[in-house]
């Protein structure tokens, strides 16, 4: 326990095998008191088809929420200890009913003491914790079924790593480090385009001198991602230009680049932010509407690759 106790909350899932480890190597002893050959772990499958009804393994793995894979390989063992048999399925030849046998029902029977005793031990010995661990146990599920752990830590990693994410207004030093990321990601997917050319080899005269703006974004101290907003017509401006390094991908970069335009688009008084893409580019898309983006049509486009547009009222 000194282990446990050492290392905390991060060694949850080992604690919680350990737990289920000893709860089953006990199991297997209560069986031998009562003198029912049964393996614990095919208690699921053996409590589904112990009311009598015929199931197809599908079936099984439905009820007792397990793999497919999994029940298969279960029913596989039961079928070899003689508790359960496959029955042909009339209307489908090439699948197969489980169900039990009669040394299968006769452990049905015989089994049903042991329900009784071993229920009245774990009630009893909820009722002597503080804590229901039933109870707690539904609870974890359900909290789990709404978000899994993995993006529980993926998203405590994500805002860890953005505390050493800085964004900063484009300086002549950056401008290396602006068309490098953007030619990098326009390349993997499309053709550079004369407008790429222009706008990435002259940034302070097609971007910033006709009013436009351009942020970099530093995670610790090193350009990994960019993006520009473009002045256009009627308090309109685009959001172009964004693009993070695949060394940096993963840690929010880009939502954080929209949120930081959008803060400025504000603070120059535009009253829409407008874009352009390609559906191709689902994660981006996907950004887009997080952020607040709609499809649009009806601007024309001085790119090929555009085959979306949308936009967002300020």
């Amino acid at each position: 326990m000194e282990f446990y106790n050492k290392v905390g909350k991060m060694a949850l899932g080992s604690r919680l095998r350990r737990l289920s480890e000893l709860v089953t190597d006990q199991a297997s002893k209560v069986y031998e008191l009562y003198d029912i050959g049964l393996n614990p772990k095919w208690f699921p499958v053996f409590y589904a088809l112990a009311g009598g009804e015929n199931k197809s393994i599908m079936q099984i793995a439905q009820e007792i929420n397990h793999s497919h894979p999994s029940v298969s390989t279960i029913v596989k063992e039961m079928v070899k200890s003689g508790i359960a048999q496959e029955i042909p399925n009339q209307k489908d030849g090439r699948k197969n009913f489980i169900g039990l046998t009669v040394k299968g029902k006769d452990i049905n029977e015989r089994i049903q003491v042991q329900y009784t005793d071993v229920n009245a031990a774990v009630e009893n010995a909820l009722n002597q914790t503080q804590y229901n661990i039933w109870k707690a146990i539904e609870e974890w599920e359900f909290l789990l079924e709404q978000k899994s752990l993995f993006k529980r830590v993926e998203d405590e990693k994500k805002l860890r790593e953005a505390n050493d994410v800085r964004i900063v207004a484009y300086q002549p030093e950056h401008q290396q480090s602006f068309k490098q990321l953007n030619e990098e990601w326009i390349t993997e997917n499309f053709n550079m385009e004369e407008t790429d050319h222009k706008s990435l080899d002259h940034p302070q005269e097609y971007i910033l001198d006709k009013g436009g703006v351009i942020l970099i974004a530093l995670y610790k101290g090193e350009p990994v991602g960019t993006s520009a907003l473009i002045k256009m017509d009627g308090g309109m401006y685009e959001l172009a230009k964004m693009a993070v390094s695949p060394k940096a991908k993963g840690k929010g970069i880009g939502y954080l680049l929209g949120l930081a335009c959008m803060e400025k688009a504000r603070s120059i008084g535009a009253k829409t932010l407008y874009l352009e893409s390609n559906t191709k580019l689902k994660p981006a898309i996907n950004l887009y509407h997080k952020l607040g983006f709609k499809k649009t049509s009806g601007l024309p486009s001085p790119y090929e690759r555009c085959n979306i547009q949308m936009e967002m009222a300020l």
